[in-house]
């Protein structure tokens, strides 16, 4: 508890969405359930485990004492408990403040439709940014970025497509089996203003190469699917059916990112599926997660993988 208020008495006053305590990395004892998020102007805590009203209040007392230093005058805090229990429930409570509506933040230079209030999963998966840059990177240097085909599959709310467009992209195609999700993507393009060359398809990607294929090759490629969805994806089976596809989805020289965020399954899990179902793709690189949400086991950490197609020969390029 003690290391959340330190952290609390330390925490700039946020103006991109970020987190801002990371309990769940295992370096905090007594913290290991606790995290603390900034989807400005909102702060949200989130905890794995019951509270008792008491730390609640404590809590409450160190964020208004915090606030009151680092915030324009004249703007209140506004601040949400999050509890999430094992069986998929989750209850969210308003603390103090009232929840914007429409809630939109910021994540360099980048906005994104939040909801708070809607289960646990707000629109935007922090953890991510380190990715979500990389591809803006990999964009902004490529010799034709307008030329350039994205396939973003199990897309959510299409952040990857945003910062891809954002960067000068031509076509992105969004694939996820939620159509909600890939409305709030497609508001996120708008709020953006890069619909254009921007697509979105509700389908499973496991019935859907036939479009995939005829949609591609593609330049870039990001796989980003949840660890286990009952009826969607299971890692430990459903890695591998994507990982066979991925070659021939490639350009010459194309990139992919492999994401996976399964505490129980570490990086070796990636790179020997990899280097045996697709070997002519290389690997590059583990992209380095932010350094807040460091952790005393970096394999339980989100996996986030580069690999490369191998590029055309010189006697091969036109």
């Amino acid at each position: 508890m003690q290391a959340l208020l330190a952290a609390i008495a330390q925490m700039p006053f946020p103006t991109d969405a970020q987190r801002i305590f990371h309990g769940r990395g295992g370096r905090y004892p007594g913290c290991e359930q606790i995290s603390l998020d900034a989807f400005a102007p909102v702060i949200v805590l989130t905890s794995f485990a019951p509270m008792e009203e008491v730390q609640l209040s404590q809590i409450g007392q160190a964020l208004e004492q915090r606030w009151q230093q680092i915030a324009p005058a004249g703007l209140p805090l506004t601040w949400a408990f999050q509890t999430r229990e094992s069986g998929g429930k989750v209850e969210t409570r308003v603390m103090a403040g009232e929840l914007p509506e429409p809630h939109v933040v910021t994540e360099n230079g980048a906005r994104y439709l939040i909801h708070i209030a809607r289960g646990q999963n707000h629109g935007l998966f922090l953890d991510m940014a380190a990715g979500r840059d990389w591809v803006r990177r990999q964009v902004l240097a490529h010799e034709r970025p307008e030329r350039m085909k994205v396939l973003n599959l199990f897309a959510y709310t299409c952040a990857f497509s945003v910062v891809a467009k954002l960067a000068g992209a031509g076509q992105v195609l969004n694939m996820d089996m939620s159509k909600g999700a890939l409305a709030t993507g497609q508001h996120n393009h708008q709020l953006n203003g890069v619909k254009a060359g921007a697509s979105f398809a509700a389908h499973d990607i496991f019935s859907s190469w036939g479009k995939i294929n005829r949609s591609g090759p593609y330049d870039l490629i990001v796989v980003d699917p949840p660890s286990y969805q009952k009826g969607s994806f299971i890692a430990t089976k459903d890695y591998a059916r994507l990982m066979r596809r991925l070659p021939d989805l490639l350009v010459p020289g194309g990139q992919v990112l492999l994401c996976l965020n399964a505490p129980e399954l570490g990086t070796d899990f990636l790179r020997e599926q990899m280097a045996e179902i697709a070997p002519e793709l290389q690997f590059v690189e583990r992209l380095a997660n932010p350094a807040v949400f460091a952790d005393v086991n970096e394999e339980r950490s989100l996996k986030v993988m580069v690999y490369r197609a191998p590029a055309l020969a010189a006697d091969q390029q036109p």
